[in-house]
């Protein structure tokens, strides 16, 4: 009987001692992807090996001034032009080719102008004009 109760015993210490044998995970430590520095906002793929987006910043950290999109391997895919967050003048937008995708003109947010769209080989698709601003 004391070889029975002296292995249940040591059956519940083992057990006991698996239980805080076990790792506490630690979290992995997150990757800061956003840099805003002197009023320049740049953001990161993770790897922090390209920029995503970059451009400037007013004092309330609206988009005022050139944006600019990256692909992943470096390529400028589209540049945009803010005033206070909202887009005023023109964007180009192109494919991941490199080749053209559409251009065209914002004020005050709004689509303006003549806009155009081409196929991945540069071919025109079409040419739309909105007008002019209205105030």
């Amino acid at each position: 009987m004391k070889q029975f109760i002296l292995f249940i015993i040591t059956i519940i210490l083992v057990s006991c001692s698996s239980e805080d044998a076990q790792e506490t995970k630690v979290p992995e430590k997150q990757e800061v992807l956003v840099e805003i520095k002197d009023g320049v906002y740049t953001e990161w793929y993770p790897g922090k090996q390209q920029v995503k987006y970059k451009g400037a910043q007013d004092e309330k950290q609206l988009r005022n001034g050139l944006w600019t999109y990256y692909s992943i391997n470096g390529s400028e895919l589209s540049v945009t032009i803010y005033e206070h967050g909202l887009r005023e003048g023109f964007t180009v937008v192109k494919y991941p080719n490199g080749v053209l995708h559409y251009r065209g003109e914002y004020h005050k947010d709004a689509i303006v102008g003549v806009w155009t769209t081409y196929d991945e080989k540069g071919k025109l698709l079409s040419e739309k004009d909105y007008g002019h601003p209205v105030e």
